[in-house]
């Protein structure tokens, strides 16, 4: 950089203020209203209590516009119809005999009531191992990964990770140690409790205290002849959060209450012994005994986990902008998802930015459409066009270009590791090419995946059969198919029950033995192999040493012994529009792709713990997908021609710190080949990769290991595994030092006949030849203070530096943020 390429960024310095709060767009009025509660309700509203043990604690919330806006803490009492049935102390109901009663909580002026039936009050209570001493253990984590559940157990003590093998832990806990670890004589000494309690020395410390109800029920349960879990156990069927959902404000604090249902029609309060997570912890933290507190404005999501079952709660903290309801009223809506994201955006009190111009939107939406940047004359052209569907006209012109073909062949390339590392040159060719017709065709999502799931034959004649080539191991298989197609990782059921969602080990085997019988075989000529399916073969069940009976996870199981491929079966579940799994998935993917971030985020994360920003648009979305029969070009139209998609990227008062909501467009760096490939196009010169045609752009290369030292530094996947986090858009120092010194770029401005040689040629003034590189680059002419700037800084260039100035400024331009970023 020489000394005129200061005063060409001083001149750009502009080009990067859309990523900053300094500029802002009109932001809307602040309305004078609050909104005020209009009653209470007292929670949970039907209560059971089960057995001389039962209790079940209650909360008062304040109730306004039909939602729990708050917990009342004080100047509340509950009384109790009929004492003799329930009794209240301490914010809890007791059981005193069999009957219902009416339970009534008064607060000022309001009153609500719940209802109470007390059932086997006076009969005999014994504890349960499966349902009560697992429920200890886990509570107080000795059964936690850090602790005995770890895969080696501690001090020859193992017991299965948070209790999902009762069986296995019944025969641990009571049989091995010569028994010693319980004594049904005299409890107190079994070393389950001596060591739990630290009585005895202890390398975890004291997890339970001496009288405390865990302490109770594993002393009960050892005193009442250590009675092991059996068929005849009432088990778990759900979990539930009291309240589901809650608004609230910052430094809130609100009790939640978790239900547990059991299959014998009782319900439990386990609410202090769920273990529970956060998903946003700059919203909302909870304590161990399920008191949350509000430590921001935004959504937080709390997850409660219980015995194999989960539940989730949703607590808003709107914003303090208290925008007029005219604001989200008034909104251009072009469809749903403007509706469900207004909505959203309504709840929460963040104002949207306005539309976007039509230059930064005909740049955007060529990048993301089609992965380049429109030239020159399409954006006057587009600019220069006053007709009212000319956004409309530009997306279906771009889905129908070939580059369209390129960049979404890229991208599902990635997602189906495309690479000549694991496979020969003419298989890997065979995948592409698959790759790349199935979206020139526009194949249907569902039907793309079938063919992929079941392929077999040759893999250079069905290309699709290299997936069973790159993923061998039917575990490894199955853990990229549900990333891939399900956005979900299944990984931690491999070895026990998933601790942060539904899926359990048994599970897991079922759905690998959907996929055990994959075979491959190698057939003539280089890169062949012939992949078949086996009448027989199935992977063993390490917990019980016996083949699981094939699965596709939540549905029903298959007959061990069906010699047909199992991977039909797996299809058909796979892509049915009832698995709700499936079309989640795609269109999170897409639409991150698209907006910037997922609605679930991470997008190979989808999970119950892991919710949606906006539930009911991930529900909506999805089910639009499936309508539109998986067509994915109908799914992207419909979202880049939202108001949402199409809002400036420049925050407006209000808005700056949302990155979830999608006020605004978010915006993102460029992929490493959309970089490489805008590059030469904006200086006319070719980058040439080894082995390929000079005129293929980086958008075109088939392959991951082609070398190209700017796409490994900004961040092209090595497509090894199956995750968005392969690729990078990190911009560091080492990004930053090769775009502003490296080579790239540098020899692209000396190159002969790049585009600085034609403006030359051309004898335009100066100042046409600034807008041209503008044009070019930016998609948008410079501003009049630009202008003045870049002109200013050419007439002190002096005479015969035309050239050397026109390479400052494509430097500067190809340097600056507005360049190597999406807005």
């Amino acid at each position: 950089m020489n000394s005129k390429s200061v005063g060409i960024l001083v001149a750009l310095a502009g080009a990067a203020l859309f990523l900053s709060s300094a500029t802002r767009a009109d932001a809307p009025k602040p309305a004078a209203t609050t909104s005020r509660p209009d009653g209470i309700a007292l929670l949970p509203a039907q209560v059971r209590l089960h057995g001389p043990r039962a209790s079940q604690q209650l909360i008062v919330e304040r109730v306004g516009g039909g939602r729990y806006v708050g917990q009342i803490g004080e100047g509340v009492t509950i009384t109790s119809s009929n004492p003799k049935i329930v009794t209240i102390k301490e914010g809890r109901a007791f059981p005193v005999g069999d009957g219902t009663a009416t339970l009534t909580a008064s607060a000022g002026s309001h009153q609500a009531t719940a209802t109470v039936v007390v059932e086997k009050s006076g009969a005999p209570y014994d504890w349960s191992f499966r349902n009560h001493v697992q429920s200890v253990l886990t509570k107080t984590g000795c059964n936690s990964g850090a602790c005995h559940g770890a895969q080696a157990g501690k001090k020859g003590f193992k017991l299965s990770l948070r209790g999902y093998d009762s069986e296995g832990d019944f025969d641990v806990i009571t049989r091995q140690a010569r028994g010693r670890r319980v004594s049904r004589t005299d409890p107190g000494r079994s070393l389950l409790l001596t060591k739990a309690t630290a009585t005895m020395p202890h390398g975890g410390g004291p997890r339970i205290e001496p009288g405390s109800l865990e302490y109770d029920v594993v002393s009960d349960w050892i005193a009442g002849g250590c009675i092991p879990p059996t068929e005849d156990d009432a088990e778990i069927e759900r979990i539930e959060f009291v309240p589901p959902a809650a608004i609230l404000q910052p430094k809130d604090k609100q009790q939640l209450v978790v239900l547990a249902h059991f299959s014998d029609g009782h319900v439990e309060d386990v609410t202090g012994w769920s273990k529970y997570t956060t998903a946003n912890g700059d919203v909302a933290t909870i304590d161990d005994e399920g008191l949350l507190t509000v430590t921001g404005n935004g959504e937080g999501a709390i997850s409660a986990w219980y015995l194999n079952k989960l539940a989730k709660a949703a607590i808003t903290s709107p914003y303090n902008n208290a925008i007029d309801d005219y604001v989200f009223e008034n909104a251009i809506k072009r469809n749903f998802i403007d509706e469900l994201v207004l909505d959203k955006l309504r709840q929460l009190q963040i104002p949207p930015s306005p539309r976007s111009s039509d230059d930064e939107f005909i740049r955007r939406l060529s990048i993301d459409l089609i992965g380049t940047l429109p030239t020159r004359e399409e954006t006057i052209a587009f600019i220069n066009d006053d007709s009212p569907d000319k956004r409309d006209r530009l997306i279906d012109e771009l889905l129908e270009r070939p580059e369209f073909v390129d960049y979404w062949s890229m991208r599902l390339s990635d997602l189906l590791l495309v690479n000549s590392e694991k496979l020969k040159p003419e298989a890997m060719w065979a995948y592409y090419n698959w790759v790349r017709r199935q979206v020139a065709r526009n194949t249907p999502w569902d039907e793309f995946v079938r063919q992929l799931v079941t392929a077999q034959g040759s893999t250079l004649e069905n290309g699709a059969a290299n997936f069973f080539v790159l993923h061998q191991d039917p575990l490894e298989l199955t853990e990229t198919v549900s990333v891939a197609f399900l956005g979900m990782s299944i990984n931690c059921a491999r070895c026990h029950n998933h601790p942060l969602e539904k899926w359990t080990n048994d599970q897991y085997f079922g759905m690998v033995n959907m996929m055990a019988r994959v075979r491959r075989k190698n057939g003539p000529g280089t890169g062949n192999v012939i992949v078949f399916s086996d009448t027989r073969g199935d992977i063993i069940q390490p917990l019980t040493g016996k083949p699981q009976a094939p699965r596709p996870l939540d549905a029903k199981a298959l007959d061990l012994d069906d010699p047909a491929d199992r991977r039909i079966a797996l299809a058909n579940w796979l892509t049915s529009p009832e698995n709700p799994h499936f079309a989640k998935s795609i269109t999170n993917r897409v639409w991150s792709y698209l907006m910037g971030t997922g609605m679930v985020e991470k997008v190979d994360d989808v999970r119950l713990t892991n919710p949606a920003s906006n539930e009911k648009l991930f529900a909506a979305l999805a089910d639009h997908f499936i309508e539109q029969d998986f067509d994915l070009k109908k799914l992207m139209r419909t979202i880049v021609q939202s108001q949402t998609y199409q809002r400036t990227s420049v925050p407006v008062t209000g808005n700056e710190g949302d990155d979830r909501f999608y006020s605004r467009y978010y915006p993102r760096r460029l992929l490493a080949e959309v970089i490489i490939d805008a590059i030469s196009q904006v200086t006319d010169v070719p980058t040439q990769f080894k082995g390929y045609p000079a005129s293929w752009r980086a958008i075109q290369l088939p392959d991951s290991n082609v070398p190209s030292y700017f796409l490994e530094s900004f961040g092209r996947p090595n497509r090894e595994v199956t995750s968005e986090d392969e690729r990078s858009d990190a911009m560091g120092m080492v990004q930053i030092l090769h775009i502003t010194n490296g080579d790239t770029i540098n020899k692209k401005l000396q190159a002969k006949g790049n585009r600085i040689d034609k403006l030359l040629a051309s004898k335009k003034p100066m100042s046409e030849m600034i807008d041209d590189i503008f044009l070019a680059a930016l998609s948008r002419q410079p501003t009049a203070k630009e202008r003045e700037q870049l002109l200013a800084a050419y007439q002190e260039s002096g005479k015969g530096q035309d050239r050397a100035f026109l390479e400052d400024l494509v430097w500067g331009v190809c340097s600056s943020k507005e360049f190597l970023f999406n807005h």
